[in-house]
């Protein structure tokens, strides 16, 4: 059955996601662009504001104008240029101050943003990159969670800026947090889910199931080649489309990372 394919749009009464058109083999359907609306003060917080399209950008500036708000902030989850290479372009459109990927105040683990009605708890997951960051909505039932997890499919740990044990521990306080509060899964690409704490409990299996199968090549004889990265993804990732090779290979570097750490 073929899945359906995302288009963004409203999620909850105060969130809405604005899809980038800019679907590929690493960005799913596209980059979701979020905004938060805070209803006391016609105020939004814009997550993620994507790539350099200036006619994405403009349509996130017009959705808020059709709010009757303005932009007040403007959130990164991390540094990947699909997610951050528009920020400038939009910090000049709307005068929006920033935070995240190199810019503004660094987050701090458990600190609160507040916008009007808008409480966003930060939480500090690295992992797919050194400076990804999440945020929890309680109000919402949201935890938005960048690239760290994703609607569909599984998130890559790219050596060297990922690391799998920093990732292994996120996951472990994101499944914290969305099954304390029951969050939905309000991911950077893909679709939502309603229950994050299922997605996440899925992404810390297929993860040990990785690592498992990187041992199992690594006995078989990967260890022994030239390329032993290359060997392992030869040998475990040899069901996914080689367009995809590279980025499973910087996957496998982070496993070996995590492996000889721990060896």
């Amino acid at each position: 059955m073929t899945e359906k394919p995302w288009t963004g749009g409203v999620v909850s009464d105060r969130s809405t996601v604005l899809l980038c058109p800019n679907p590929g083999p690493m960005t799913l359907d596209g980059t979701n662009t979020w905004v938060l609306h805070s209803t006391s003060t016609d105020e939004v917080i814009v997550i993620d504001p994507g790539p350099l399209d200036e006619t994405h950008l403009e349509r996130v500036v017009t959705h808020v104008e059709e709010l009757g708000a303005r932009v007040a902030l403007t959130l990164v989850t991390h540094g990947h240029f699909d997610h951050d290479e528009g920020v400038p372009h939009f910090l000049d459109r709307t005068g929006s101050p920033v935070r995240g990927a190199g810019r503004g105040e660094e987050f701090t683990d458990g600190e609160r943003i507040t916008l009007g009605d808008i409480d966003l708890r930060v939480l500090v997951t690295p992992g797919h990159t050194k400076d990804s960051v999440s945020f929890a909505w309680e109000d919402e039932r949201l935890l938005l969670t960048g690239d760290t997890v994703l609607g569909r499919g599984t998130s890559i740990v790219a050596y060297p800026d990922g690391n799998l044990g920093s990732y292994l521990d996120s996951l472990d306080a994101m499944y914290a947090a969305a099954s304390e509060g029951g969050l939905m899964l309000a991911p950077g690409h893909g679709p939502t889910a309603p229950e994050a704490a299922a997605v996440i409990d899925f992404y810390r299996k297929h993860r040990a199931e990785r690592l498992d199968q990187v041992r199992a090549a690594l006995a078989d004889g990967a260890s022994d080649a030239d390329d032993v990265a290359q060997a392992i993804v030869e040998h475990v990732y040899a069901d996914v489309p080689r367009s995809v090779w590279p980025a499973a290979k910087a996957t496998v570097q982070a496993q070996l990372e995590y492996l000889g750490e721990r060896s």
